[in-house]
């Protein structure tokens, strides 16, 4: 016992792996098990317990759950194992970007994506979390290649959300044999992290790629072609398109070939019966009077003299052990089934453990590796079991390959099945015959090679072949070596040719691709993976680009080939390997560690969106091209240049003005859904509710190209329905104000946005802003919020009941109405400041600025109807007094690095005789704006403890509730708050759910 713990205790020093697991083991003595498939956790549990595993139901009927005991390192553990159904998570857009007509196609390349489970893995997803509670250990069972690694931390993800402490180990396995899967389990690794960042990038690359070209191409031919594609999905695929690339040249190749005619010499020699055929050394001309002269030539002296014999070893080499490509195609030249049929039989005998992994890239078996019990295990066959002995006899002798992805040995049979039929027998034969035959000896015999000169000039060739011995000819029918007679010459014999003349032909097309050939072509240049060959092939013949004919030859459809020439008169290589092969190199980089993934997922979205923008730009060719397959004549497209893209979906794209300090995501502008007007709304919605309702009393709002360069967003332009608004920001030019969001305070508190809407708080923290979003968890509330009372309320995409001309609204009262801009903490709707009610531990807060001092950034000044007299007294220059620079308050420094200006607001109002500083350079303001007794209540507050100059909409600007925009503020029957109608799309108020702004269609793309 003593010798056994001291060997139990040198195993777990020399796998540290394995200490962490023995440490795993005295926690707690459950370990959850998850394998890719229910038939492949059925047969690892089966193994694992010899027989003896308990079944029970999970959450999903096809997922079952098997239980078993299990001693591991002298442990004993209760083992759960159970499975998912291939990927349980997928990469998706949030809901806000999933309408075909939501965005345009453009904006789908850096729109934030998310991993979710699809709703019909939830069940199996529950099933997971409901398991992993009781387990102090998760183990990986999943295929050993890139996807399978991927759906492994998909696994991880969903159980440590429910144990964030949980402890992962993987599985590491090539066939699902009780030998196979016992070492896995005592030699537990961790997973690999690169090759799950590879897979995370193809899979957004291929969401964002195919989801924006996919959206362009559908639209835009369905508009041209209404009647021939209005109904059709034009996809579009980075592997898919280059393998209809292959397909549709090949068969332009055929299309445009021109026939050519030959003639060339040919003689015969016959020996009773035995007739050897000579080539002429020119093999044929396409001159025939040349070709003539030569004849005659050799005409003139017609016997033909034997000037070398050669007589050499030649052999017919066996095959190297088969990897997934080698399947594929062999599977469709020899068993003329699909390389999607193949794979899926081979699937499934690898899950019953009957073959070895059947995605693999390597044809080489290793020194270490055992075969002779392999080939042992085929002398049982009826058919090949006499040639399996011979093996033994021979020695097992593979000839390797040079190729290895140093993960999963050539495809070989595990074990001698009996109930097979049909398909998976075939499959099966393929396999195991392909193993034999590459491990015993190449056919051997000899060739003899005769040359003869005719006239003395012209030379010709014969050649025959002897066949010794078979060897592993005899056990795989799919190649053939035929013997070739030749009658025995010497050096120096002559002959008379029974035949000498002249043989005419014309060269021909070559053929169609197969399938075969076309996975060469990809695995060639780079076009996918061996594990996704077979379904890049199958869903471009689904789509309708390919079609098969007799004899399995690929023919490219109507459709496939318009888009592949439009693509050509785009001067767009998409149809070509070269963009999808640099991606999968790169992809390799990342598994090796030489590069990082967020590296090659910029780089490769940058590529395509340069191509996006030309092919929005040349769009037409693209109309040109389909018509003439179609003989349809296209519709007017609209205009090229830049435009084809909204026009053809209906959305312009959209403009980032800057980040969202919620989330960091995109803050872009948006046009209401009944374009009534314009908001700026995070591009994380609905996780992210931030956004920013423009006052209807802008009549136009675009995004310029340039930045600001005090905060890097981007400035926007605004034109005013009324020339007043421009007075009022002090803007010399009155047809648009330029303005930045984040940085210019009195466009802000003019229109009352709350300045956490654009800028983050002080000593506030923000997340990175990465491309692939995870599962963003709501926001709060909105922060463009209107108070009614103390309840905080959404700002509605209309400003309600009372407006006056330029679209603010105001609250009327039997005394008459007031509107004053004042600051202050207090129950009064405030511009630019806050307000907030604490009552038991609670709060209701409605935030319209950033606070200061409990008074707000924002104008002074009333404007509105006093006693029923109208007055306007909105600060400007005009209407205020320069007391100068650097009074007793100190000197004040603007933005823009100058003195501010201080100026005393003049006009009747709750802020008469207030000081407030503003920057000096009127013709390029930078928006500064400052009260000068900031620390002074104003003079005119009329809300005693509360403090502060409240803005009212109301009766002489007295108000102690809330008012809203719009609203009655001092009504006596209104002290409680009222409940506005919300969307019930967004929550957000103003509108309904049918003209919500963020409402589209619910297509993914």
């Amino acid at each position: 016992m003593l010798r056994l713990a001291k060997a139990s205790i040198s195993f777990i020093r020399r796998y540290p792996q394995t200490r962490a697991l023995a440490s795993a083991c005295s926690a707690n003595m459950k370990y959850l098990n998850v394998a890719e498939k229910n038939d492949a956790a059925k047969t690892i549990a089966g193994l694992l317990s010899r027989g003896s595993s308990q079944r029970r139901e999970g959450y999903s009927p096809y997922n079952k759950i098997y239980e078993f005991s299990y001693n591991l390192h002298g442990q004993s553990i209760q083992m759960i194992m159970t499975s998912v159904s291939g990927h349980l998570l997928t990469h998706e857009f949030l809901p806000s970007f999933r309408g075909w007509h939501s965005c345009s196609p453009e904006d789908l390349f850096d729109a934030p994506v998310r991993k979710n489970c699809p709703e019909q893995y939830e069940k199996i997803k529950k099933t997971l979390e409901r398991e992993v509670r009781g387990c102090s250990a998760l183990i990986i069972w999943t295929d050993c290649d890139r996807e399978g690694e991927n759906i492994g931390y998909e696994i991880i993800e969903v159980c440590r959300a429910v144990k964030p402490q949980l402890r992962v180990f993987r599985a590491k396995f090539s066939e699902i044999t009780a030998p196979s899967i016992k070492r896995a389990i005592e030699n537990l690794v961790q997973p690999d992290a690169r090759q799950n960042d590879a897979v995370n990038v193809r899979s957004e690359l291929d969401l964002r790629i195919g989801a924006a070209f996919t959206r362009f191409q559908t639209l835009r031919l369905q508009k041209s072609f209404p009647q021939d594609i209005s109904n059709n999905l034009v996809s579009y695929g980075s592997c898919q398109i280059p393998t209809l690339g292959f397909v549709a040249q090949r068969y332009k190749e055929i299309e445009n070939f021109i026939p050519q005619t030959f003639w060339k010499i040919k003689l015969t020699h016959t020996i009773d019966e035995s007739t050897v055929e000579f080539h002429w050394s020119r093999n044929r001309l396409f001159d025939k009077q040349c070709c003539e002269a030569y004849l005659m030539l050799c005409q003139t002296n017609p016997t033909a003299k034997v000037v070398n014999v050669t007589q050499k070893p030649k052999n017919k080499w066996r095959p190297t052990p088969m990897d997934t490509v080698e399947l594929e195609k062999l599977g469709s030249r020899k068993l003329k089934m699909n390389a999607k049929q193949v794979m899926t039989i081979a699937e499934k005998l690898y899950t019953q453990g009957i073959i070895s992994y059947p995605r693999t890239e390597t044809n080489m078996f290793t020194g270490d590796m055992k075969l002779a019990p392999l080939v042992q295990a085929q002398v049982a066959s009826d058919q090949w079991g006499s040639f399996a002995e011979k093996v033994l006899q021979w020695g097992v002798n593979p000839r390797n390959g040079k190729k290895s992805d140093q993960a999963h040995p050539p495809i070989h049979p595990t074990k001698l099945p009996t109930n097979l039929s049909g398909d998976e027998w075939r499959v099966y034969e393929l396999i195991a015959r392909h193993f034999l035959a590459c491990v015993s000896r190449d056919a051997t015999g000899s060739e003899t090679i005769v040359n003869v000169v005719v006239a003395e000039e012209e030379e010709f060739t014969a050649s025959g072949l002897c066949i010794h011995e078979r060897n592993y000819l005899e056990v795989y029918p799919y190649d053939r070596w035929n013997a070739k007679e030749i009658h025995s010459y010497q050096v120096g014999h002559t002959f008379e040719p029974t035949e000498l003349g002249l043989h005419e032909g014309s060269t021909t097309a070559p053929n169609m691709l197969t399938e075969a050939d076309l996975i060469a072509l990809m695995e060639k240049h780079g076009i996918g993976t061996d594990a996704t060959h077979a379904e890049h092939i199958n869903t471009i013949k689904e789509r309708g680009y390919i079609g098969e004919r007799d004899r399995g030859f690929l023919v490219p459809g109507t459709l496939g080939m318009g888009l592949v020439e439009g693509y050509e008169m785009m001067e767009l290589r998409l149809a070509h390997p070269e963009l999808r092969a640099g991606l999968e190199a790169d992809l390799k980089l990342v598994c090796e560690g030489r590069k990082n993934p967020n590296d090659v997922l910029a780089e490769q979205i940058a590529k395509y969106k340069e191509v996006y923008r030309i092919m929005s730009q040349k769009a037409r060719a693209l109309d040109r091209a389909m018509g003439q397959r179609l003989n349809q004549t296209p519709q007017e497209p609209p205009p090229d240049a830049g435009a084809s893209a909204a026009t053809a979906t209906g959305t312009a794209p959209m403009r980032e003005v800057c980040k969202c300090p919620k989330c960091g995501h995109k803050m872009c502008l948006r046009t209401k859904r009944d374009s009534s007007g314009y908001y700026l709304g995070c591009v994380a919605f609905p996780e992210c509710r931030n956004n920013i309702w423009f006052d209807d009393s802008m009549r136009e709002i675009n995004v310029l190209d340039d930045t600001c360069t005090r905060c890097g967003s981007k400035k926007m332009t605004v034109k005013f329905r009324s020339v007043r608004f421009y007075a009022l920001l002090q803007s010399t030019d009155m047809n648009e104000y330029q303005f930045c969001i984040v940085c210019d305070d009195k466009f802000r508190n003019l229109f009352n946005i709350n300045e956490s809407s654009v800028r983050v708080a002080a000593g506030a923290r923000l997340s990175s802003n990465t491309t692939t979003v995870p599962v963003v968890q709501p926001a709060r509330s909105s922060t463009s919020t209107w108070g009614t009372g103390n309840q905080s309320e959404r700002r509605p995409a209309n400003t309600a009941h009372n407006t006056t001309s330029s679209g603010i609204g105001r609250s009327n009262s039997s005394a008459g109405t007031s509107s004053s801009w004042g600051t202050g903490q207090s129950t009064s709707n405030n511009w630019g400041g806050s307000q907030s009610s604490n009552r038991g531990g609670g709060s209701s807060t409605t935030s319209w600025g950033k606070p200061t001092n409990n008074r707000a950034d924002g104008p002074g000044g009333g404007f509105g109807d006093a006693g029923g007299a109208k007055q306007n007294s909105w600060h400007n220059p005009s209407n205020s007094s320069r007391v100068g620079i650097g009074e007793e308050d100190g000197e004040v420094m603007c933005r823009c690095g100058t003195p501010a200006s201080r100026f005393t607001v003049k006009k009747d109002g709750p802020n008469k005789g207030r000081p407030f500083f503003s920057c000096p350079n009127q013709a390029s303001s930078c928006g500064f704006f400052k009260w000068g007794d900031e620390n002074m209540p104003p003079a005119s507050s009329n809300n005693g403890g509360t403090g502060g100059g409240s803005v009212s909409w109301g009766s002489g600007g007295v108000s102690n509730s809330g008012s809203s925009w719009g609203r009655s503020s001092n009504d006596t029957t209104n002290k409680t708050s009222r409940t506005t109608r919300k969307c019930g799309l967004c929550r957000q108020e103003g509108h309904t759910k049918n003209k919500c702004p963020q409402r589209g269609d619910s297509t993914e793309f």
